[in-house]
């Protein structure tokens, strides 16, 4: 079972608490799942923070695919210990606290939360920031974390407060510094906690006290985006890397730049410096690690060239000089790359760093890889609006269930546009979801407005009935079902004539329903109800749906329109087509008085055929001739099949001059052959003979 954690209140001047119910009241509430396999063992999508525990031997990856995952750094063939998953959007940042026992992570989901990082479960989360959270920071003197992203809020925790949070122990006071005048996007505080600095898109540095709160001073000189920031021990100097290309030295002290270093050709995402903050580790988007001395800027090093822009870097502290660097890119793979040649190179002087001349990476190849996975970049949503075509960052083809929630085949490196065409049906069925191709994997969402569009036949949608019969489903409504299906008020257990009774025990218990009888969803599948493009309300997994914590949120957090199709079981109406109906210009009969038909959209061509011939063809045959004496009647269903035949034998039903295939319904007639504005109009015409 995936633990909750503890949702914190906040009590500060001036924010008040985020309520779940509030805000699931006061804002539509939509519904998403992940299309995921049980266990997701290697990154995907690129990874934007790494974290190493040298006492454990444990890496901690922050992926783009919403997990943090643990690897074990001794294990070069097999490294992938567990996953930490709570978050719903990228985990942008994270940190390790208390000596390795706490990990805090920052998400897109606009959510930090704290987690046990030897067990790997969510502890508690904080739901202070109203938009993505970009960047933490870390004082392990005083065991303080601030936390700032894209609402330019910055807040400071302390952690052994947020450790001992509890369910019913659930507030925390937090102290904010305002000021920021656009997006932060990095963050940086001394090990004693006395200097916090931020970066952002407004270019400039930005310093606060964290222990009164009160603004020190502004720092100018970048010319664009401040993406990486460090601290000093003792908080007197500090070294920014922007997506200027340059990194720069302050001195806080003097309140200025003392040192500019033009060491990457593009933006520098990127930096890691030694103890004595004598040499910078630096990276970005030109793909290039270097090492550079901050005394003496002649003297640097291309450690390595990356296959992707690097987004994070993490030295391994273990010994002094550090002997090696880990690195995360863009994509999915980390590598750990040696630093044992760079001091030795350096000492010897034998290294040529003229700027005209390229410099030679001292390492080809890393020491130890982190594989990652292939991500989705690219997806089709075939007409039946059941099924989905991806292609992956390995050109790798897929077709994918969508109400099943699971991969149906892997198709392999192939034409993915050939492949389309291969798969198209002249079938219409409305849009009634939206995919997300954001963590790499397919996330479907279900809105109220277009959720319950889809209606489709059982036959057609492969679900074969007991008893035979032909039902109308709808797709959204089914879905629902499957995903809720384990959440205890969804169950039937109606006590009537038709429910099976088994005596056990001399006791009557009763066969509770459950889902929708066609189709089941995997129960690991990640179900996340959350406002319209706006924040998570809950996440939770399939299976847990029944447990005593996710029932109670769950009444707070399902929305109504949900709970009618899951709970009270009221299916949406059909959908209605307009139509008119006139007899074709080439059959010589006078046009009708246009009378505005309707019908469900579902309706068959083959039945409209039927109207057609009984009503108005054979009235007027009926009317010409005088009624039959014949009053053998056959049984209704044979008179009803008979019709159908003759129908199709008889009759032609045409749209903008073009034959209509009698299997075709008239949603498919209006899609594709229809395709302008205003109602529908069939012509009809008796088949010559």
């Amino acid at each position: 079972m995936e633990p909750c954690g503890t949702d914190v209140k906040l009590s500060t001047c001036k924010m008040a608490a985020h309520h779940r119910q509030n805000a699931a009241g006061r804002r539509k509430v939509q519904v998403s799942y992940v299309i995921r396999d049980e266990v997701e063992k290697y990154n995907r999508n690129g990874v934007n923070a790494l974290q190493l525990d040298p006492a454990l031997n444990r890496l901690f990856t922050a992926g783009r695919d919403s997990i943090i995952r643990i690897w074990s750094v001794n294990q070069h063939k097999d490294p992938y210990i567990a996953s930490m998953e709570h978050h719903t959007d990228w985990v942008n940042d994270i940190v390790l606290c208390c000596n390795g026992k706490t990990l805090i992570s920052a998400s897109s989901d606009t959510t930090v939360k704290v987690w046990n990082a030897h067990k790997g479960f969510c502890m508690s989360t904080l739901r202070t920031h109203k938009d993505y959270v970009k960047a933490l920071a870390y004082a392990k003197d005083k065991e303080l974390v601030a936390s700032a992203g894209l609402d330019r809020q910055i807040f400071l925790w302390d952690v052994n407060t947020l450790t001992a949070l509890t369910a019913s122990n659930n507030t925390v006071t937090t102290s904010s510094l305002s000021g920021n005048k656009d997006s932060i996007y990095s963050l940086a505080m001394n090990q004693m906690g006395t200097v916090i600095v931020s970066g952002s898109t407004e270019k400039v540095l930005r310093v606060w006290d964290p222990r009164t709160c009160a603004k020190l001073m502004k720092l100018k000189g970048h010319t664009d985006n401040v993406k990486s920031l460090l601290l000093n021990r003792d908080g007197t100097q500090c070294l920014s890397g922007s997506s200027d290309g340059t990194i720069r030295l302050w001195s806080l002290g003097q309140q200025r730049c003392i040192a500019t270093y033009r060491v990457h050709d593009e933006g520098v995402w990127a930096l890691q410096v030694n103890e004595a903050f004598t040499h910078v580790y630096s990276g970005g988007r030109d793909r290039k690690i270097y090492c550079t001395d901050l005394r003496n800027p002649d003297i640097r090093v291309l450690i390595c060239e990356e296959k992707a822009p690097v987004l994070k870097m993490e030295l391994d502290r273990t010994a002094d000089p550090p002997t090696a660097l880990w690195v995360s890119t863009t994509k999915s793979t980390v590598n750990k790359w040696s630093l044992k040649g760079v001091y030795n190179v350096r000492a010897s002087g034998d290294y040529d760093n003229d700027s005209t001349t390229p410099l030679t990476p001292l390492c080809t190849q890393p020491e130890q890889v982190v594989k990652g996975g292939a991500s989705i970049v690219q997806c089709h949503i075939l007409n039946d609006k059941r099924h989905i075509l991806t292609k992956d960052t390995n050109n790798n083809v897929a077709y994918w269930d969508v109400l099943k929630a699971c991969k149906g085949e892997d198709l392999g490196k192939m034409e993915f546009d050939e492949e389309i065409k291969k798969r198209f049906k002249m079938v219409y069925v409305p849009n009634w979801f939206s995919v997300d191709l954001k963590t790499g994997m397919l996330t479907i969402t279900l809105d109220e407005s277009d959720c319950f569009a889809a209606w489709v036949s059982a036959k057609d949608a492969g679900f074969s009935s007991p008893d035979g019969s032909d039902p109308k489903l709808n797709l959204g409504g089914l879905l629902l079902q499957a995903l809720l299906e384990c959440w205890p008020r969804t169950h039937i257990n109606p006590m009537d004539e038709d429910t099976e009774m088994n005596h056990v025990n001399g006791e009557h218990e009763s066969r509770i329903q459950k889902g929708n009888g066609y189709f089941q969803v995997p129960p690991h599948t990640p179900v996340i109800f959350g406002e319209a493009g706006g924040r998570t309300l809950f996440r939770l997994l399939c299976r847990d749906s029944g447990g005593e914590t996710e029932s109670m949120l769950l009444n707070e957090t399902v929305p109504q329109w949900v709970i009618d199709i899951t709970v009270d079981k009221n299916m949406p109406k059909f959908n209605k087509i307009p139509f008119y109906l006139q007899p074709h210009s080439s059959s010589g009969a006078k046009t009708l008085k246009k009378d505005r038909l309707s019908a469900s959209d579902m309706l068959q061509v083959r039945k409209v055929m039927e109207h057609v011939y009984e009503k108005i063809i054979n009235l007027d045959n009926e009317s010409q001739t005088g009624a039959s004496g014949n009053n053998d009647k056959p049984s209704e269903q044979k008179e009803d099949e008979d019709m159908a035949v003759l129908a199709e034998e008889k009759i032609e039903l045409l749209c903008q001059d073009q034959v209509l295939d009698p299997n075709m319904d008239l949603r498919t007639v209006k899609h594709f052959i229809w395709k302008s504005g205003g109602d529908l109009t069939l012509h009809y015409r008796q088949r010559s003979t």
